[in-house]
């Protein structure tokens, strides 16, 4: 009997799927812990580290380290992906674990004149790590569920949302009691070891590619299919539209909505924690690239409604918008690339993933320099930026440039509509 033949219930049937799963879904929300906590200690760099160097241009520098994990990231599962049989999960999945804890303490005793350098080098440690948790979650809860591939990569994702509001909440509650940035970071370490303690002793399964015989040259000729490129080119833009704004919500809309920006992204995790669940009912009415185009109409207004909003009740109105938009992008896009090349396996999966993130490498910086171009032109000029002091002209000034920043990320998933709108009419038309 050949591999492909064997059911995939007794496949699996000598692997502890409920432990497996629950380890990863463990492992992204370490990931979520981690990127919330950068996101609410990242005003305190900014204060204590980079406006000593750069003042002008500080915001450029903290949303380079805010990115820089992305492009770990990328180039990890890139890398990682087509290697993950040969390398094996049980492997990397520990493996992501132990470059948390040794990035997040990179950046812990970070200091001296090269401050930015060592940061910036324990945030591509951090996003190493985070890199082999993506590059072993996605294809091992595809492998475990063949036939419900969307619903369980969104219960899965649901957990990074989970891991954003766990790091959220407990940022601000350690904020109010007057607890150092160091501290706040550091809570990460807690998943992270709780990530390695429980991969081990437990067995892994091979991918789906490799349990159904495919073999690794059928896997890069799916790469050469027009509709992947497509797929591949739309993920840069569907990332950005969630991840960019969510690493930057804290930093920038805390001065314009009357609040702590980093409620906005808590409540935002909470709502995507929860609708992820029910994915499965979504797919079934829309299918996976409709539900896509009403997902990137929503982020569009969203996005836009956050670079306007002037008032908590605003802010939480737009946040809305946007978090139901974002909500099912990455693991739907994720799902469909599975869905629809199988034979790709983890390589197609880990290249999308890829693409969204190295689309944040380059969008997170950009964010920081349309803030610091706008700020020094509301304020006249560098000179003059540089002169203002803490007070409500100062914060007017950075008001204005945060929202700017945000209403310049408004038109990606704008773009995708038509993308999406043309898949959707033509899979519409076939299936007639």
């Amino acid at each position: 009997m050949s591999a492909s033949a064997v059911n995939p219930v007794d496949r699996h049937a000598g692997y502890n799927k409920s432990r497996l799963f629950i380890v990863s879904l463990l492992a992204l929300f370490m990931a979520g812990v981690g990127a919330s906590l950068r996101s609410n200690v990242a005003s305190d760099l900014q204060r204590i580290f980079f406006d000593p160097i750069d003042k002008a241009h500080s915001a450029e520098m903290i949303g380079s380290v805010l990115g820089v994990p992305f492009l770990g990231y990328a180039f990890t599962i890139a890398i990682g992906s087509p290697l993950l049989d040969a390398i094996g999960m049980g492997i990397l999945l520990p493996m992501s674990g132990v470059l948390f804890i040794i990035g997040t303490l990179i950046i812990l005793f970070a200091g001296g004149p090269h401050v930015y350098n060592v940061m910036w080098a324990g945030a591509v440690v951090t996003g190493i790590g985070w890199g082999l948790v993506e590059t072993v979650v996605n294809p091992l809860t595809t492998t475990l569920y063949p036939d419900e591939k969307t619903a369980r990569l969104n219960t899965l994702h649901a957990w990074w949302p989970g891991g954003l509001i766990a790091g959220g909440l407990f940022g601000i509650a350690m904020g109010a009691l007057g607890v150092g940035w160091q501290f706040k970071l550091a809570a990460v370490m807690l998943p992270a070891l709780l990530v390695i303690v429980l991969c081990m002793g437990v067995k892994f399964p091979p991918t789906a590619r490799v349990a159904s015989g495919y073999s690794m040259g059928s896997m890069f000729k799916e790469l050469l299919k027009p509709m992947f490129l497509v797929l591949f080119c739309s993920m840069f833009l569907t990332a950005a539209s969630e991840l960019a704004p969510g690493q930057w919500v804290d930093l920038a809309l805390t001065r314009t909505v009357g609040m702590r920006g980093i409620w906005l992204l808590v409540y935002v995790s909470g709502l995507m924690f929860v609708m992820r669940h029910f994915a499965g009912a979504m797919v079934h009415k829309l299918s996976p690239i409709g539900l896509l185009w009403c997902s990137c109409l929503l982020a569009s207004i969203g996005l836009f409604a956050l670079s306007v909003a002037n008032s908590p009740v605003t802010g939480l109105l737009a946040a809305t918008v946007w978090g139901t938009g974002v909500c099912y992008m990455w693991p739907t896009m994720l799902a469909t690339a599975a869905e629809r090349f199988p034979r790709g396996g983890a390589l197609l999966i880990g290249l999308m993933g890829t693409a969204g993130t190295l689309s944040i490498t380059f969008v997170l910086p950009a964010m920081g320099t349309i803030f610091d171009t706008k700020k020094v032109e509301v304020a006249g000029g560098t000179e003059a930026f540089n002169l203002l002091q803490a007070g409500p002209e100062l914060e007017r000034v950075l008001g204005i440039a945060a929202q700017a920043s945000f209403r310049a990320v408004a038109i990606l998933p704008a773009i995708l509509l038509i993308v999406f709108g043309a898949i959707w009419l033509y899979d519409r038309r076939a299936s007639r």
